[in-house]
């Protein structure tokens, strides 16, 4: 099956949210047209109305409109203004030449070069020269040609003014609506891969360190986060405004346009010579990133060991070693942005207004010119404004490969083959838990499990002794569905729990582990664990059940005592005691003890032990243990080394055989009165 590309993932994603994105496009294309806009409207009041007047004006016998003016006690207007039909009296020639303008009565080319001398107007054109005698205007003179032009150009210019309002308006939409959209599709994303880490196996959390993980879910996001918010929002808008200026620039001089897409495949190319470099720093950059965040993680955690066994030095030069490479690959990427992304941009903007001074020098300008000065205008405004969104692109390029390198971690992640989440109900076990002929393997090479066979009637205390890597602890992994058996089945109830999801397998079972595990909260939402179905009652009942009332009433808060990450302000035997509490609030059929003693203290251990004996009441209970003496009282014991069940019985019964089990008693036996003495 072909993979899919970052790319159109990140593409899918933003399709989810696609009446959103388009409605900002809409509104950004709106936008972008109405400040296009501008440079026409310029251009209009340039060539229509400020250098208009210089044409011929034609003598006309009243003022018959708002285009006529009176000069000299007789009426003239435009020859572009005059009406089909409307007659003539004799004609006049307004022209520019310096700052000055001069009037004659002769009708001459208003294209060419021309000077003023002793009265008399030169102008040289392609079709000659022609020579005709003018008369200078005053400031008055020349107001009265300009004022049917004052309400025009007042007109457009409050157009202007009023597409410029309008365009605001857009631009907020566009801004508001692509970033809300921004944020809709990092929200989505995050939740997507925080319930995919509930999905995949716990293999894979055995192989990749917490840091590193936290690091996709955080960092790597939130540089998505910019690629939607900032970087693909630039890169929209920079392309549609550049198309709108091509758009203008073809409507105005179809040559001059033509070479500026020259500028295209340029920036194209940049930008594959920039994803091949950057993604490769990138890649560097956001792995040792997710490298420092696994190493304080283990830091932190493990900090207790580190000052105990005076590592800090070592546990240093780790870290500083990572941010030195970190720094390395950083300067190299600023080096590339900053060898190019100004610099580019520069080059090309002066390249281009070389080839617009050379295109307009070499054959515009001049007698045979044809090129207007609102023409002139119109293209400086656009070419400048072309290099706007070509510079916004490029200084985009980081963090856009960026966003690529840490979306193709974050996908990474999401394409682990996982199970989906199914909490449908089933009904309560009896407790009948039966393994059959199975074999384990971690890594499919060599098996932890060997051809086990249990029969745990329901109601049973079933305990699990022996050996470390004896296979104990993998039973009970099994019984949970942490993993599967290559081989062999396993049953409740006589239905195989493969049929079941791994949730509803769970449904019904509890489990108290060695070093148990309290979250940030208080005492009772570590017993309710935030579900509905157990209230506040049930949840002091079962601590006043299990003893745990005892030290919890001389607590400030008592049962609403808050509790920090992972308990420890409370002691082992205390913890340990909530989270009996927290497996009998939630009643399960099947109760699971991993080597809930192995850490308890002997005073302590007297309380345990009657906890456990109200939590193993009427319910299936599977216990691994170190002690002995706490598994006395087990309607069936098995003893396991390498993998395979050697012996099986009550306690009695086991030290008759005087096998594995009464050499480890024996042992343990041995300890303790070597501890008293």
């Amino acid at each position: 099956m072909k993979k899919t590309s970052t790319e159109v993932k990140l593409f899918q994603y933003a399709m989810k949210f696609k009446r959103t994105i388009i409605l900002g496009l809409v509104c950004l294309v709106v936008a972008v047209s109405l400040e296009l806009a501008g440079p026409f409207i310029a251009k209009r009041v340039i060539d229509d109305h400020i250098t208009g007047i210089e044409t011929t004006w034609h003598q006309v016998d009243d003022r018959n409109d708002k285009y006529t003016v009176s000069f000299g006690g007789d009426y003239y207007k435009r020859e572009d203004r005059m009406k089909q039909g409307e007659a003539s009296l004799g004609t006049v020639s307004l022209m520019q030449v310096g700052r000055s303008y001069y009037l004659t009565d002769k009708e001459v080319s208003q294209t060419g070069t021309r000077s003023v001398k002793d009265g008399v107007v030169t102008v040289v054109s392609p079709q000659g020269t022609e020579k005709a005698e003018v008369q200078k205007l005053s400031v008055t003179d020349l107001y009265s040609f300009f004022k049917p032009e004052q309400s025009p150009i007042v007109w457009l210019l409050s157009l202007y003014v009023l597409l410029l309002l309008i365009a605001a308006i857009f631009q907020f939409g566009k801004t508001y609506l692509l970033q809300k959209a921004s944020n809709r599709v990092v929200e989505k994303m995050r939740n997507d891969i925080f319930k995919h880490t509930q999905e995949v196996p716990i293999q894979y959390y055995v192989n990749q360190p917490a840091g590193k993980i936290v690091a996709r879910v955080t960092n790597d996001t939130e540089a998505i986060r910019d690629l939607y918010e900032r970087v693909l929002s630039v890169f929209v808008t920079s392309i549609i405004y550049m198309a709108g200026i091509y758009i203008a620039l073809f409507l105005l001089d179809l040559r001059l346009a033509a070479l500026c897409l020259i500028l295209l495949p340029i920036i194209y190319l940049w930008m594959k010579v920039y994803k091949h470099f950057g993604t490769k720093y990138n890649k560097v950059v956001r792995s040792t990133v997710s490298d420092i965040n696994g190493n304080i993680n283990e830091s932190i955690h493990g900090m207790p060991i580190i000052q105990a066994f005076q590592r800090e030095e070592q546990v240093s030069n780790e870290f500083e070693q990572m941010n030195e490479r970190h720094f390395v690959y950083q300067r190299k990427l600023v080096k590339l942005s900053a060898l190019t992304s100004h610099n580019l941009v520069n080059v090309l903007r002066n390249l281009a207004f070389v080839a617009f001074i050379w295109y307009f020098g070499s054959s515009s300008i001049g007698p045979e010119s044809i090129i207007t000065a609102g023409v002139l205008y119109a293209f400086v405004d656009y070419l400048t404004r072309l290099f706007n969104p070509v510079n916004d692109i490029v200084n985009q390029l980081p963090l856009l490969e960026q966003a690529r390198v840490a979306a193709s971690r974050v996908f990474e992640l999401m394409d682990q083959q996982g199970e989906k989440v199914e909490t449908a109900s089933i009904g309560k076990y009896k407790g009948h838990v039966q393994f059959q002929s199975v074999w384990f393997a971690y890594d499919e090479k060599e098996y932890v499990l060997k051809n086990i066979d249990l029969d745990i009637r329901p109601g049973e205390t079933a305990a699990f002794v022996g050996h470390t890597g004896s296979g104990k602890s993998s039973i009970m992994n099994l019984l949970f569905r942490f993993y599967d058996p290559q081989e062999g089945n396993i049953l409740i109830d006589g239905k195989e729990i493969v049929g079941l999801s791994r949730q509803q397998v769970r449904s019904h079972m509890g489990i108290v582990l060695q070093d148990p595990f309290l979250f940030t909260g208080t005492i009772l939402s570590n017993v309710t664990m935030n579900d509905p179905t157990i209230s506040r009652e049930m949840a002091i009942d079962a601590l006043k059940a299990v003893g745990a009332d005892r030290f919890i009433e001389r607590l400030p808060g008592k049962y609403e005592e808050p509790v920090k990450e992972g308990g420890s302000t409370f002691s082992m035997g205390e913890r340990q005691l909530i989270s009996f509490a927290r497996a009998l609030a939630f009643d399960p059929s099947i109760l699971i003890l991993d080597e809930a003693t192995a850490n308890i203290d002997t005073e302590t251990e007297n309380v345990i032990q009657e906890a456990l004996n109200v939590l193993k009441q009427g319910r299936t209970t599977l216990i691994i243990a170190h002690r002995l003496s706490t598994i006395q009282q087990a309607d069936n014991i098995f003893v396991l080394e390498h993998g395979t069940i050697k012996e099986q019985g009550n306690h009695q019964s086991l030290l008759e055989q005087a096998g594995l089990y009464y050499q480890m008693y024996q042992m343990q036996q041995g300890r303790l009165k070597e501890q008293v003495v």
